[in-house]
């Protein structure tokens, strides 16, 4: 097996003292590659990268959602308070509560509302869990499906059947294996190539389709599939028409209107190597020409030292390489 080549190199006072391998691939508009690093042809579990291929699974199902509530039945998000009371509404509108949710109790991920839930002495709970807006809408499919809820989470189930169909059909390749989620939801491996892929025919697909609808919805609404603070929502808030995904061990996607697309893979699972690379293969595609310096700010990590920034994480100055 091919070793993945380093991507990210984090330098503090002029020394490189730590660096991060991974795969990547960048397809230009007509769905070639155009850049790449590593082997992205290789499986991984794309993990809430997957999210938005559930959603539209979701959708063909029978799930009667769009706007913001769509964009947090396909998002990861940071526990705050609109997220919970999205969560409610999907659950309410299906005749359902937290009580049915099957994910995990969990904090919030964004730490002000981490603070927030302690100061009046609340704790971890499956709403503020960063999956019960997927959660909640699988559980509201079930029931526009007139699918059983209890057993929503089983890999045999009518849905979860309909989410791998979809992700097969959307990434162009078969599902390589077969795992369990962190929110306990199946989990299915595809390569880093076909997870772009799979991003590419979101944006690419009609008006009014339910991959489409996803895509939408996510770029209209990108502090509802993250949060106020999170890095995909301020690189689609940067780059207007960019459609970006996270994935938990280091995994982002991302597609632009007219068909540029790309994945990243960190091979150790480091968050902090997600967004550098992933500015990088955004420019290498060319995509933020349209908004010069848009994206100078995420581009890297500063470090800090005491209270001064004495280094950056960064992508490394060889990541990617044409395609053979």
């Amino acid at each position: 097996m091919e070793i993945n080549p380093v991507l990210v190199e984090v330098e503090r006072s002029g020394f490189v003292e730590s660096r991060h391998r991974g795969a990547a691939i960048g397809l230009d508009a007509g769905g070639e590659p155009a850049v790449r690093a590593g082997a992205p042809e290789e499986p991984i579990f794309p993990r809430s990268a997957n999210k938005p291929m559930q959603a539209v699974a979701m959708l063909r199902s029978g799930l009667d959602l769009d706007g913001e509530l769509l964009a947090l039945a396909a998002g990861s998000h940071s526990g705050e308070d609109f997220h919970v009371e999205g969560a409610e509404k999907i659950l309410a509108g299906a005749g359902l509560g937290a009580a049915d949710l099957r994910c995990p109790p969990q904090w919030p991920l964004d730490q002000a509302a981490q603070q927030e839930v302690a100061r009046s002495n609340g704790g971890p709970s499956r709403m503020r869990m960063n999956c019960s807006g997927k959660h909640a809408a699988m559980l509201a499919a079930c029931v526009a499906a007139g699918w059983p809820t209890e057993s929503y989470l089983d890999p045999e189930h009518p849905l979860q059947v309909a989410v791998r169909a979809t992700v097969e059909e959307l990434a162009g390749e078969p599902v390589t294996a077969t795992g369990i989620d962190g929110c306990g939801a199946p989990l299915f491996a595809v390569s880093t190539t076909g997870v772009a892929r799979a991003f590419r025919a979101l944006v690419l697909a009609a008006p009014g389709t339910p991959e489409r609808r996803v895509a939408d919805a996510m770029r209209a609404h990108p502090q509802w599939t993250s949060g106020t603070r999170r890095e995909e929502r301020l690189l689609m808030d940067a780059v207007p028409g960019l459609l970006v995904k996270c994935g938990a061990e280091g995994v982002d996607a991302f597609a632009y209107t007219d068909g540029r697309a790309g994945a990243v893979k960190i091979d150790d699972g480091a968050m902090r190597a997600r967004t550098p690379v992933t500015v990088a293969l955004i420019r290498a595609l060319g995509i933020d020409k349209a908004v010069p310096g848009a994206l100078d700010d995420l581009a890297t990590v500063p470090l800090h030292g005491g209270e001064t920034t004495v280094g950056t994480i960064r992508p490394a100055p060889t990541a990617f390489t044409p395609p053979d």
